[in-house]
């Protein structure tokens, strides 16, 4: 029986001294990520006296090369000290779990040996217990109190530091870049052969279609995937000297959408605080062949919508289905018009209610016109009828604001409507809305739209990460990068190589299969155009107007790199041996 008692006074006694040491520890840990949490408060990582004194020297000094290769390792510090923060504040909130389950563990022990131990003396005091209950209840309260701000602080502490980062990326996200932040930032098996669960109704016999292989119906072409099938491209022109420039035209009002083509037509809109404006040009002569004025529409607010200079009221770009044309604009305002400039049906989604101005582009898929509308008090996937623009599903999305576009693919056994936002890049069937698979996998404000290709989706957004998803009966993460990353341009992939365009202008080259990278180089020269893969080519356009046409290749090789001789925001169209080129107030054709 003694034998027995010193036993378990013995095991009482341990799990004592792990109770002192897992309080110990938590204690020590809630102090630290309180003490992190108040030192975030008070500094901001990304916007230093510093950096914003290099940034504005250089805009002084665009040409200072050693100054803005200084601009960029600072900036990487500061990408890597957030990634480690990241880590800290996770790691911290699980090791501040583990020491309250210790805590609970050992609680649990002490009292289930107490009730073993028989009192050996009892010490008669009628006050005794009920000041020990006392102790013990304001004891536990205070570590109840003390654990709720722990984790509600570490919550914060993430929270704060991402949307300083995001606010910081935002500020440059699909073209809202100013010009004091545009400087700075910038084994896979075969397919699963399970993956045949294909959904009633998102079937399409051949998509993309050969008649929008032939054409460039939508933002970074057929499917929104930034693939030209078009051959005998241009290479080499000159704005300046009119070199293989078949025509220039004004365009009345401005936009940041690129220019979408279909048979003898180019589109594009435009449009101010007052007017909102849809051009069909001739793709021939260049001259406009009709201007649709967007008015009137039923449930359009009166008041303008509350953009940034580098959105503007019409960066959505438009799509067409070779039988009519279909437009977005800032307002909410969406519309369809045959090739003649006819209204077909137009109505309003709602006002957008983001910081910056809706730029999501629009893309058809089966008759059925596919919106993005992540705003910050709702979120909606929409499918309206191509035909009378009526509402044929809706799918609610639990996401922020986006400005990236949807993406539409044929993975062989599907189709998919590909969508990025923060926290997750998702799938969803055409024919029902119907979410098929999402990850979670991403953070901050997202301005590029994924890339896809044999059977992998990209996805990247600055300040968080480069990931590659193997799509299939169970989609899973393959790899992750954070070396280049992106707050505009779109990566583009096939099945060999993925390219990658940071907003500064370097560019990086992968395997896609494993995230190994090829190469990487940097054009030196901001960059908010998409990367468009034509063939063994891929053609960027910087923001000054040079186009860096270089091969798809595991080396990297300058093939030409022709001046159109204006800025542009804008990613460039291609059709029939012709280029598509829009700048801040003229439409280029070029072709040999």
């Amino acid at each position: 029986m003694i034998k027995e008692h010193l036993q378990t006074n013995l095991k009482v006694r341990f799990w004592r001294y792990i109770l002192v040491i897992a309080g110990v520890f938590s204690f020590a840990v809630c102090i630290l990520m309180i003490a992190n949490y108040l030192q975030m408060n008070t500094s901001d990582p990304v916007n230093t006296r510093l950096m914003n004194t290099l940034v504005e020297r250089l805009n002084k000094t665009p040409d200072d090369q050693a100054l803005r290769n200084e601009i960029r390792a600072l900036d990487l510090l500061a990408r890597k000290a957030y990634f480690t923060t990241q880590w800290q504040i996770r790691f911290g909130g699980y090791m501040f779990l583990v020491g309250i389950i210790i805590m609970i563990i050992a609680v649990l022990m002490l009292d289930a040996l107490n009730k073993k131990i028989q009192p050996i003396t009892v010490v008669k005091n009628d006050t005794l217990p009920d000041t020990q209950n006392k102790a013990r209840k304001w004891i536990s309260i205070a570590g109840i109190v003390l654990a709720v701000v722990t984790l509600v602080v570490a919550f914060l502490s993430h929270k704060d530091l991402g949307n300083k980062f995001s606010r910081k990326e935002g500020s440059e996200n699909n073209m809202n870049v100013n010009n004091t932040t545009q400087i700075v930032s910038n084994q896979i098996p075969q397919q699963d052969s399970t993956f045949t669960d294909t959904v009633q109704g998102s079937n399409s016999p051949e998509y993309p279609t050969a008649a929008m292989k032939n054409n460039f119906p939508s933002f970074r072409g057929p499917g929104g995937n930034g693939i030209a099938y078009q051959k005998n491209l241009p290479v080499n022109w000159d704005g300046s000297s009119g070199k293989n420039i078949r025509w220039k035209t004004a365009i009345p009002l401005t936009g940041y959408n690129s220019p979408v083509v279909w048979g003898e037509f180019v589109f594009l809109s435009g449009a101010d605080g007052s007017k909102q404006q849809v051009f069909c040009i001739d793709k021939k002569s260049g001259k406009i062949s009709w201007t649709a004025d967007v008015s009137g529409i039923q449930g359009s607010s009166s008041k303008s919508p509350k953009v940034t200079e580098n959105t503007g009221y019409s960066a959505p770009s438009l799509t067409t289905d070779g039988k009519n044309v279909y437009a977005i604009f800032a307002s909410g305002d969406i519309i369809a018009l045959d090739f003649k400039g006819k209204k077909v049906w137009a109505r309003n989604l709602g006002l957008p209610v983001n910081h910056y101005g809706h730029s999501s582009s629009l893309i058809l898929i089966d008759d059925k016109l596919i919106v993005q509308y992540d705003q910050s008090n709702s979120a909606n996937l929409y499918a309206l009828s191509a035909q009378t623009g009526k509402t044929i599903w809706t799918s609610p999305r639990k996401v922020k604001i986006s400005w990236a576009s949807p993406v539409i693919v044929n993975t062989g056994s599907r189709i998919e409507i590909l969508l990025i936002a923060e926290p997750f890049v998702a799938s969803y069937d055409p024919a029902s809305g119907k979410e098929l698979w999402k990850i979670d996998c991403t953070s901050g404000e997202v301005g590029p739209s994924v890339a896809y290709a044999n059977g992998i989706v990209f996805a990247l957004n600055e300040y968080a990460k480069l990931v590659a998803i193997q799509i299939g009966s169970t989609p899973k993460i393959l790899w992750e990068n954070n070396d280049y990353l992106s707050d505009v341009p779109s990566p583009v992939a096939n099945d060999k190589y993925l390219f990658v365009v940071t907003s500064y202008g370097e560019v990086a080259c992968y395997n896609p299969k494993t995230g190994d990278k090829y190469w990487n180089h940097d054009f030196a020269s901001p960059t908010y155009s998409s990367p468009i893969l034509a063939g063994e080519k891929v053609y960027l356009l910087d923001k000054k107007g040079t186009m860096h046409i270089f091969k798809a290749d595991k080396t990297f090789s300058l093939i030409a790199e022709p001046k159109i001789g204006e800025s542009s925001f804008c990613t460039p169209a291609f059709s029939e041996g012709s280029i598509f080129i829009r700048t801040g107030n003229n439409l280029y054709c070029i072709g040999k």
